[in-house]
């Protein structure tokens, strides 16, 4: 594979013009594709197997009128000095105008009067009221301008004096994301020039891998309506697709500088970047294709499509740096080093070393002083990583709710006035779906029985489908839809309740509502959790063998990703459930961790650990199979490639930490702060650190292989050995760079 990838290399840069194009009208194609697409449809957030999906799909057949993907925003109102509002016909009226205006607005189908009788909208102590209205629109057809005709509804209520505010996706508008991708992209540039040493080359991995990134998004968006792919699809695809696409390009980038040093033309040194470095590329991606589109086993068809969508990003990104990288790289020419490294060479542009002359650089520094006390480092690393993973074991997982939102936005104060007027759980009601002959009867027997439980506050009255066949009851829990209790009461209804009643009367009994749905969502994550590890670590265990020819380096690359998630999601667990610190990075309530985070970040991260994996290693064992001893050949990989793993980690952590500290929202915060600390732990404390450690104490038996397995693992030969006969076959070993002809048009 190597020989055909630094043909492949030399033929990029050969061709260089040829090869942008190309890039460029895929580009445009693809786009122009994207341009003429049909409208993405709605995300399915499907559970197959779960009850609660069961009585959701019931609830379509029975009751086609009540489009459950149809949006519905509750406007809640409290009386200033706790008086009634049965009371005062000041305040009634100014509901009424509230009511009035809203039923005037955009898309509305209709909205209830909270005062009319049996309509439960009113509490006990009558100083809180709720009313809600219906749109005949789904979360694609929500304009600025609804938003704006309910919050000028909203504060018609305000200036009779009375508190209002609201829930639902209209309310809501659009999600703040901050600014954390600006600053990722802006870290990013800088990382790239201290790096480099030139503006040209630091902006080369960044144009690269935006190019990539917009290929896979066209994509995307051209197969929407083919695949069935939402607009959600692409957002990991755009994550992951831009960091992968900056490291390969840094990569590659980086070993053709390195190759230019030795002194290699410009053009066999991208052939022979493409042929080393490439096969790590390739090699990386595939172990991150594997954890993306291993997400299938979840069973959740968002998130199988999120990991196809995300995984065929990757495949452009590799493509994209094994082609347009080398072309990219004859376009700047000698521009790919700084002002100052040329000067070392005005002729050629060609510096005669990266680093200051007499001095060594830090990564070797580094690997040396790790080296000195192998087993110490190794054991601190180990033991400090366990230690923050400790909270781990009190993990509570759920899905955040409005109660999560930041204490000055309209949906969290809607929720806490619900919270207070009504009780903690009517935020969170649950459905019983009943399916009987006499569904009405039954339904009335299941209302009676669940008021006299401690656990539910208060029922509702039974809907009926006008066959009588169907009916549902709705049942307000004492305790809010993410507490620990609440879960409990789920798992009493469906494990003992409903069987009794379901020996009584013969009725289907099954527990749903948003709060089941969400509790369902989360064992689905929680199940899928052991066998998604075994599928991805099992898949990539077996690529690294093949990479490495070794059963100890996969060991522990593997061993390694697993210390610094459980960590990283100790550090989650401490902070957003603990509360710990949480003041500092603007979290004003905790509670259970985001179901989607372990499986998330495993996925995300093993993908972007074991692309430093393979980017350090392979050069460590390069060395190793070009007669170095094991020691030299740790500090030789660290040499050449310690700086830029620094530099795409830095990258990676500066993008992650960008959403955590500008997003305002909980679940975002909660994300970047997750992935921000398992890159950060995976990059310097696992590959940088016990990496090194563990090969110095291991030696030489870290790069073989039993001899009855050497025998039938294929040599893929990633460090390129057969590169290096068939250029010396081809007379095109090591010559200096004034022995070389250099390519025509080369600046």
């Amino acid at each position: 594979m190597a020989t055909f990838l630094y043909k492949l290399g030399r033929l990029s840069f050969r061709r260089r013009w040829w090869v942008a194009l190309l890039w460029l009208a895929l580009l445009f194609g693809i786009g122009g594709a994207a341009a003429s697409a049909g409208t993405p449809p709605e995300d399915d957030f499907a559970l197959p197997g779960t009850e609660a999906q069961e009585a959701f799909d019931v609830m379509e057949e029975q009751f086609p009128q009540a489009n459950a993907e149809n949006l519905e925003s509750r406007v809640v109102f409290q009386t200033p000095d706790g008086s009634s509002l049965l009371e005062s016909p000041e305040y009634q009226a100014a509901v009424a105008d509230v009511r009035a205006e809203l039923e005037q607005g955009d898309l509305v189908a209709s909205v209830t009067d909270p005062f009319a009788p049996e309509s439960g909208s009113v509490n006990a102590e009558g100083d809180t009221a709720y009313l809600s209205v219906s749109y005949d629109a789904t979360w694609t057809d929500i304009t600025p301008e609804m938003r704006d005709q309910l919050i000028d509804a909203m504060d018609t209520g305000r200036d009779a004096g009375l508190t209002v505010e609201a829930d639902g996706e209209v309310a809501m508008g659009e999600m703040e994301m901050g600014g954390g991708e600006v600053i990722g992209i802006v870290v990013a540039a800088i990382v790239l020039v201290i790096t480099f040493g030139s503006l040209v080359a630091a902006g080369l991995p960044l144009l690269t891998a935006l190019i990539g990134v917009g290929v896979a998004m066209m994509g995307i968006a051209a197969l929407s309506s083919t695949l069935g792919l939402s607009e959600t699809t692409g957002i990991l695809a755009m994550m992951i697709g831009l960091a992968v696409g900056i490291d390969y390009a840094l990569f590659i980038a980086s070993r053709y500088r390195a190759e230019l040093v030795e002194g290699h033309s410009r053009e066999e040194a991208a052939g022979r970047a493409v042929g080393t470095a490439g096969s790590a590329v390739v090699f990386a991606g595939l172990t991150v294709i594997i954890a993306l589109a291993g997400l299938a086993v979840v069973n959740v068809p968002v998130l199988t499509k999120m990991g196809f969508a995300a995984a065929g990003a990757v495949a452009v990104a590799v493509v994209l740096a094994l082609t347009l990288v080398p072309a990219a790289l004859g376009i700047v020419g000698k521009r790919i080093f700084g002002r100052k490294l040329r000067k070392q060479n005005p002729e050629t542009g060609v510096p005669h070393s990266l680093n200051k002359p007499g001095r060594e650089n830090g990564g070797t520094r580094w690997a040396r002083a790790v080296l000195r006390r192998p087993a110490l480092v190794l054991a601190a690393s180990v033991v400090g990583l366990g230690v923050l993973a400790i909270p781990v074991a009190s993990m509570e997982q759920g899905l955040p709710d409005n109660g999560s939102q930041p204490e000055d936005t309209t949906l969290r104060k809607s929720y806490d006035l619900l919270s207070e007027g009504f009780g903690a759980g009517f935020n969170g009601p649950l459905m019983m779906v009943i399916e009987n002959e006499n569904a009405e009867q039954v339904a009335g027997e299941v209302s009676e029985r669940l008021g006299g439980m401690e656990e539910i506050l208060a029922t509702a009255p039974p809907n009926v489908n006008p066959e009588g066949t169907v009916a549902t009851v709705l049942a307000f829990p004492t305790t809010g839809p993410s507490d620990h209790d609440t879960t409990v009461l789920v798992n009493h209804l469906r494990d003992d309740i409903a069987p009794e009643i379901e020996a009584d009367t013969g009725a289907n009994v099954l527990v749903s509502g948003t709060t089941a749905a969400n509790i369902d969502f989360s064992k689905v994550m929680s199940d899928a959790l052991v066998p998604y590890l075994i599928l991805v670590v099992g898949l990539a265990f077996v690529l690294l063998v093949l990479v490495f020819r070794s059963l100890v380096v996969p060991l522990k690359a593997a061993l390694g990703f697993l210390l610094s998630v459980l960590a990283a999601l100790g550090i989650v667990v401490a902070i957003f459930q603990w509360g710990w610190a949480a003041d500092l990075i603007g979290v004003e309530s905790t509670g259970p961790i985001m179901s989607m985070m372990p499986i998330f970040m495993v996925g995300v991260i093993f993908g972007l650990a074991m692309d430093y994996e393979v980017f350090l290693v392979t050069r460590m064992r390069e060395a190793y199979v070009h007669g170095e001893d094991p020691r030299q050949a740790v500090v030789t990989g660290f040499n050449l490639n310690a700086r830029v793993v620094t530099a795409a980690a830095a990258i990676m952590i500066s993008v992650f930490a960008g959403f955590a500290v500008t997003g305002g929202d909980a679940m975002i915060k909660m994300m970047g702060i997750g992935l921000a600390a398992a890159v950060l732990l995976d990059a310097f404390v696992v590959r940088m650190t016990i990496v090194p450690a563990l090969l110095g104490l291991i030696g030489e038996r870290a790069w073989t292989l039993p001899r009855w397995l050497d025998r039938i693992v294929p040599n893929v030969d990633v460090e390129g050995e057969s590169l290096e006969r068939y250029l010396e076959a081809n007379g095109k070993g090591r010559a200096s760079l004034s022995k070389e002809r250099e390519p025509a048009g080369v600046s």
